[in-house]
């Protein structure tokens, strides 16, 4: 990470993904003017599958697994109630969702930005359900097939609002996701990306889905989305601190604003009273740090500074290329792994859990490699045939703070 601290008022060299590319480039003001990945937000998304993906594998200490044949609190007896808060995860990738999401719309058309969010979601994912299916009606694979009516809805990715079953576990995750993008595209990215409609956006949602919230109406929460809401808006105003600068009040509001709702949530939802019939059991106390750890560490990324030049390897670059397939791949079939090499392997623990993460990210390198580097630019284009976004524009002169607080630049 070359990005240096930014003055209050000085917006970075306007950001965008790369024309052609299979995803969005991750792109910061570089220490000599130019753009460089914030290739520390990559190694986070990463890391946040690998939390999730404990989680599924070793973290349900209270359920007995066909995979590992017992409890993996058995399997696992140290280590298990750590993974139990693997599942934390998910709302880290929605809060780095909010930064990527806002720094890639702004400046971008509606169709643009309807392009490259189909073209980067669907590729992957439809190799996913469809190679998931195939495994499933293999007839030594415990696991059943879906009938082929479900497995064609499940391609339009919106299985869970039409009640059908779903192929793929981490899906509902999904579901949240369109439906931010669609409240961003309306909100910010239609009548066009400025500091005061983010803000507006970002303080018209917190309070919509607290309404939501006490209104208990499933529409109002189906597209508000009350428990999730604060971990993209926090995102959305970490990356105001990006692009503006740490010395910009209104976007710390946003952010504390943000966890301070988002740790409400996770504890509502995640923490119960000790039972033997939970998947896990989690310390109210822990799923507040491990929030807090989740906004830091992107707020790190988005401020920037020593700690994250010296982190600048290439190889996060590769690593965030494969978290979206590794996130989509990873349960359903790391299970079938997981049955193959311990059961009938009789390999151990620790071992198989290795082993079973190391075959899965593999085979996301191969989804990268074979569906998305081929078929998303060509989906992309056959969405928006246009050109690529505008090239960067030069950094504009430093603004007064007041001048920032108004919405100006």
């Amino acid at each position: 990470m070359t990005t240096p601290p930014r003055t209050a008022g000085a917006p970075a060299v306007a950001p965008g993904p790369v024309p052609g590319g299979p995803k969005e480039v991750i792109r910061g003001r570089g220490s000599r003017g130019g753009s460089s990945r914030l290739r520390a937000l990559d190694g986070l998304r990463l890391l946040a599958a690998l939390m999730v993906a404990g989680y599924h594998y070793a973290g349900r200490g209270g359920e007995i697994s066909q995979s590992w044949g017992t409890s993996p609190a058995d399997q696992f007896p140290t280590t298990a109630p750590l993974f139990a808060y693997g599942c934390l995860g998910v709302q880290i990738f929605f809060a780095i969702s909010g930064f990527v999401i806002c720094l890639s719309g702004w400046g971008r058309t509606l169709r643009g930005f309807i392009a490259s969010r189909i073209s980067r979601l669907y590729p992957a994912y439809w190799a996913a359900v469809l190679l998931i299916t195939a495994v499933f009606a293999l007839p030594w694979v415990a696991q059943k097939a879906l009938p082929p009516s479900e497995v064609l809805t499940n391609l339009t990715m919106l299985q869970q609002p039409l009640g059908a079953h779903r192929v793929l576990g981490v899906c509902w995750t999904l579901w949240a996701e369109m439906r931010f993008y669609a409240l961003f595209a309306l909100c910010v990215v239609l009548p066009g990306a400025t500091r005061t409609r983010v803000v507006l956006f970002c303080a018209g949602w917190t309070l919509a889905a607290a309404v939501a919230q006490q209104a208990h109406h499933p529409v109002l929460d189906t597209v508000l989305m009350p428990q999730y809401a604060p971990f993209f808006i926090g995102g959305i105003g970490l990356y105001l601190l990006h692009r503006y600068g740490a010395r910009d009040p209104i976007a710390w509001a946003i952010v504390l604003v943000s966890w301070l709702l988002g740790q409400h949530y996770a504890v509502a939802g995640l923490w119960h009273a000790p039972s033997a019939d939970a998947f896990s059991y989690r310390s109210a106390s822990v799923i507040i740090a491990v929030v807090t750890l989740g906004f830091a560490l992107v707020a790190l990324v988005a401020l920037g500074g020593p700690v994250l030049r010296r982190a600048d390897w290439r190889w996060l670059t590769l690593a965030g290329a494969l978290t979206y397939p590794f996130y989509l791949v990873h349960e359903h079939l790391g299970w079938v792994v997981i049955r193959a090499l311990h059961r009938t392997l009789a390999l151990p623990s620790y071992a198989t859990l290795l082993l079973t993460v190391a075959l899965m990210l593999l085979l996301a390198w191969l989804l990268h490699r074979c569906v998305e580097r081929p078929l998303s630019p060509l989906l992309k284009r056959a969405i928006d045939p246009r050109p690529g976004p505008r090239p960067a524009q030069p950094v504009q002169p430093v603004l007064p703070v007041q001048a920032v607080q108004r919405g100006e630049g």
